[in-house]
């Protein structure tokens, strides 16, 4: 093994008594996060008396001494790349990006440059805000790398804090259009449904009682061949919200390769135009600018290759 590990000791404190062992271990060792001790049970980097524990749920006892086995962090070198970017609006303070669908936002594994951070970087210069850590620099939100649109990126802490609170407050204005299949029924309405993992496979999100409050409200603006052109105002900004909530509604967006379920006469029309990703655009971004105070708002037309999926569908 390449990485360095630090093993620290941990003593659960007789408030912890009969605690999550995940919770119980955030108590004790405050600079680790419960996320962060989840995972590194979850890979066996815990242990008492020798033993690795794996279970997160475990009830601990006070006085139990557990060793956590913490691989040193990788560290990240972005790199500025010349990537082009379509910029939308920018200032001393933040830019609003319209980023084409096929362009991972920030390095993470299997995506360790040629970002949209990389991009951002070159083109700022350096100048992004650090609240976002070393591997996300400037990055307030994210949108998938299989969805195309308007997204905004901080160049300050000032800006960055500002535009943090707006999406927290859910005051941002984000609208996307989507192809979906069938006709929504009614063709307008709301989902109201909380987000988390999916218990059944961690790379998706599923509708889980108790999860995070999701809102998304749909609007339908064209009829399609046996599909429709809905466009659909995120009150909440859960991921892949918009994806989840039209498929758990019987109405999926087409092409999407994880919540998809595409007839074949769709598949047929996906195939011929080589449409290999989620309809789905981030078509509106308005909001609050974080120092100056000014409402801002800014529009983008689909993509080339989801108007084309919009003609050949048009009846």
């Amino acid at each position: 093994m390449d990485r360095g590990v630090s093993v620290i000791q941990a003593t659960i404190a007789a408030a912890a008594d009969g605690w999550r062992l995940d919770r119980a271990l955030a108590d004790a060792v405050p600079t680790l996060s419960r996320e962060r001790l989840k995972v590194l049970i979850n890979a066996g980097q815990v242990d008492r008396d020798g033993v690795a524990v794996r279970d997160p749920a475990k009830r601990a006892a006070a006085g139990e001494v557990f060793a956590v086995a913490v691989p040193d962090p990788i560290p990240a070198h972005n790199e500025a790349q010349d990537i082009p970017l379509v910029v939308a609006f920018e200032d001393d303070h933040l830019i609003v990006i319209d980023k084409p669908a096929g362009l991972v936002v920030h390095p993470a594994a299997g995506n360790f440059d040629g970002t949209l951070v990389n991009a951002l970087l070159h083109h700022c210069g350096g100048s992004l805000s650090g609240i976002g850590g070393v591997a996300r620099p400037g990055i307030v939100h994210r949108i998938d790398k299989g969805t195309s649109g308007l997204m905004v990126a901080a160049k300050t802490d000032r800006a960055h804090e500002g535009l943090a609170k707006q999406f927290a407050n859910h005051s941002i204005d984000r609208r996307y259009k989507a192809i979906v299949g069938g006709r929504p029924m009614p063709p307008d309405g709301a989902v109201d449904a909380p987000l988390a993992r999916s218990p059944s496979n961690r790379k998706k999100v599923a509708i889980v009682a108790g999860g995070k409050r999701a809102v998304t409200h749909y609007r339908t603006e064209h009829r399609l061949r046996e599909a429709a052109l809905v466009e659909c105002r995120l009150e909440t900004g859960r991921t892949h919200q918009v994806r989840v909530h039209m498929a758990s509604i019987g109405h999926p967006l087409l092409g999407d390769p994880v919540y998809g379920r595409t007839k074949q006469a769709h598949k047929r029309d996906l195939d011929e135009l080589s449409f290999r990703r989620q309809a789905l655009h981030a078509a509106r971004l308005g909001f609050i600018h974080p120092v100056t105070s000014i409402a801002l708002s800014f529009d983008s037309a689909m993509p080339a290759d989801m108007q084309e999926l919009f003609s050949q569908l048009d009846v």
